[in-house]
């Protein structure tokens, strides 16, 4: 986590902000008025913790400490305690430290939220320079040397930078907005009021001046709002006292349907709309001459602002979790819209949750893979080493509990407590056995081993490279077919079972685990074959474009974008939906999972446009860590012309491009612009212009 330079911040153990957090995040989840918690391991802080540094002074200091916990001191090994009443008040404490060589250590408990740490003086800061332990009986002096056994972390921080914002206060900013019309109603003998709030949003309901009992029925669309027996979110509130503004536990709704009791009676109704701030100054954007892809780059921007979250969250509805597999995606198109890299960070550790691993992340094999490849594109897109160093060990223990559960050829194979779940599809795909599928995603989680374990110096024999390569040939030795030119589905009790999809395929093109020849192959006889199943679901698109932008296909992509998610605009979508059929008319575009409106209007793998056009049509992508070099290879696809910015770690890269000619500019890196067989040097903070 960053530090702020010459600041006192508030430090904790690494991690556990994001677990205390993330509880609250995921608990969060109702079904009609009903709590509904994840149904995986949930960790939690450590709540016990001490901190330790070292510091020499020419003079004596008084420093003010703050805790989020009761905690005592010790001064080089001398124990002394603030009086009980200052902790139980929550108040300052001071501590003068003598002239001299000292060492400070400050243990701290609390039950409730992650024990944390402010300390502001002259020169003794809290910070990432900290040492902190959960009682593990080890410490790392100042010469790298470790004491006792364990593992060592630096202490983590963030941007509470004030002895007033700890990080227990951390929320969400708010803003007010009121419904955009009303309508009374009379679908019963009570009847009640449809508020509509113009699209999609999340917040908190507000029932102002209410006195009595009403009932609160939430819809993603108004169909869902009126049909009091299947909404997915509803709220009965009362104040008989007198009347009050009350405030519901945050929501997904456009529409609210709300009924009032006999007597009873409100003033008016609003919302707070809850959202994670985002720098414009930092943020991508995109224009071009067709209106309706402009629409469509708007309505995924809008759709990711609503799933950024505390963290990225998948459905903003129903789900209301983190998922690893919808995450990435998340992390993926956030590189091109806002570069909220801390909210990437969180999530991340959130995910991971604590050491002993007992089962895959969400309890799904192929999140598990995607956690890992996260990491990789996180390190890739941003040059963080620190983050890295720190989330490596949990990657080796988690790494460790993959290769356990390897078959005797050394693929992974689901067992009975996994959950197989690589896509919601419409056509029968069996999901028991070894699929390829899974082995691809097991090389990239092995390839993004090899290099984090080269960049943590614990790569001393090569050994998760080693397991990528002969991995990778297994699987092309086992369900590669040369007759059909692509990859068998999975070896079911010792048979090969050959249905093709498109899923291992269009992954075996964008992880280049194929010759070029059989790329053309795979696009002709798989992923061009109108007889090979479709994909249906936005979160699998993202990969299938991603698949065929990589070939040369963006005018075919483009055609596909305005089908498919033009498709949802034309269907009325403020945001973009967990799942989208052509096929399907009216309501039927609301159910899923065997309920009537169990499908999210409002998903973040719905918003796979921005990273599209944001890599593959501006043509945008770091060649090197962090952006030190990088790549613009820009396509217009059957645009005429086309604008946007990306941004990245030192500013944005801007390109303009028509038909006639581009402009790129850029605030940092070492660029290269390619067009066909021309490759043109881009210097930071020069514009070139270049006619075609």
């Amino acid at each position: 986590m960053q530090e702020s330079e010459n600041k006192a911040t508030w430090i904790w153990y690494p991690g556990d902000f994001e677990i205390w957090l993330g509880n609250i995040f995921n608990n969060r989840r109702t079904e009609r008025g009903a709590m509904f918690p994840p149904f995986w391991k949930q960790d939690s802080h450590w709540v016990t913790v001490e901190f330790s540094k070292s510091f020499e002074l020419t003079e004596a200091e008084t420093i003010t400490i703050a805790c989020e916990g009761q905690f005592n001191h010790a001064l080089d090994g001398k124990l002394s305690s603030p009086a009980l009443g200052e902790v139980r008040r929550g108040l300052h404490y001071t501590l003068t430290v003598p002239k001299g060589q000292h060492r400070l250590n400050i243990k701290i408990w609390n039950q409730a939220t992650p024990p944390a740490l402010f300390i502001d003086g002259k020169t003794i800061k809290t910070d990432s320079s900290w040492l902190v332990t959960y009682e593990d009986k080890i410490w790392i002096d100042e010469n790298g040397v470790a004491h006792g056994s364990g593992i060592y972390v630096p202490a983590a921080s963030w941007n509470f930078d004030s002895i007033d914002t700890p990080p227990s206060g951390f929320q969400l900013e708010r803003r007010e907005q009121r419904p955009v019309s009303r309508r009374d109603t009379t679908t019963d003998s009570t009847g009640g009021t449809i508020y509509d709030f113009g699209r999609e949003t999340f917040g908190y309901l507000k029932v102002m001046g209410l006195k009595g009992t009403v009932r609160i029925y939430y819809g993603e669309s108004e169909e869902e709002a009126l049909d009091k027996e299947h909404c997915e979110t509803l709220d009965i509130l009362s104040s008989h006292l007198s009347p009050l503004t009350s405030y519901l536990s945050s929501k997904a709704f456009r529409y609210v349907y709300i009924e009032k009791e006999e007597d009873s009676s409100y003033d008016e109704v609003m919302m707070d709309y809850e959202y994670a701030p985002h720098d414009l100054q930092h943020s991508g954007s995109f224009r071009c001459s067709d209106e309706e892809l402009n629409r469509i780059w708007e309505v995924a921007a809008y759709t990711m602002d609503l799933t950024t979250r505390e963290f990225f969250m998948d459905g903003i509805k129903r789900d209301r979790w983190t998922w690893s597999g919808d995450a990435i995606q998340s992390y993926l198109m956030n590189y091109y819209l806002r570069f909220d890299t801390e909210c990437v960070k969180r999530t991340i550790r959130q995910l991971r949750g604590k050491d002993p691993v007992t089962a895959h992340v969400n309890t799904i094999m192929d999140y598990t893979f995607y956690w890992f490849k996260s990491i990789l594109d996180y390190y890739q897109y941003t040059g963080d080493t620190t983050f890295i160093r720190e989330i490596y060990p949990r990657m080796v223990t988690l790494m460790d509990y993959c290769i356990v559960r390897t078959n005797t050829d050394g693929l992974m194979e689901g067992l009975p407590d996994d959950w197989i779940f690589v896509d919601w599809v419409d056509f029968p795909m069996h999901k028991r056995g070894v699929l390829c599928f899974e082995q691809i995603l097991f090389v990239e989680a092995l390839r993004a081993m090899a290099v984090c374990s080269r960049l943590c110096d614990d790569d001393d024999d090569g050994y998760y490279q080693m397991e990528a390569e002969r991995t990778l040939k297994k699987v092309k030795d086992l369900f590669w077919s040369e007759e059909r030119h692509a990859f068998l589905h999975a070896i079911e009790d010792g048979t090969m079972n050959p249905q093709i999809t498109k899923f291992p395929n269009m992954f075996a093109i964008i992880c280049d685990d194929v010759t070029p020849i059989e790329k053309e192959n795979i696009m002709e006889h798989v992923m061009l074959n109108p007889n090979v199943d479709p994909i249906t679901t936005p979160y699998m698109r993202f990969y299938e474009l991603e698949a065929l932008c990589k070939m040369g296909q963006q005018t075919k992509v483009l055609s596909e974008m305005k089908a498919y998610w033009g498709g949802m605009l034309r269907e009325g979508a403020t945001s973009f939906w967990e799942k989208f059929n052509p096929e399907e008319k009216g309501t039927e575009h609301l159910a899923m999972y065997g309920r009537p409106y169990g499908k999210s209007l409002c998903h973040a793998w719905g918003a796979s446009p921005i990273y599209i056009i944001g890599k593959y049509f501006l043509g945008v992508r770091p060649m090197t860590p962090g952006y030190e070099t990088y790549e613009v290879r820009p396509i217009l696809g059957g645009l005429e012309w086309m604008e946007g910015e990306v941004p990245t770690p030192f500013g944005k890269i801007s390109i303009k491009m028509n038909q006639h000619e581009i402009s790129v500019f850029s605030d940092g890196g070492q660029g290269c612009l390619i067009l066909g067989d021309r490759l043109i040097d881009i210097p930071p903070q020069q514009e070139i212009n270049i006619t075609l």
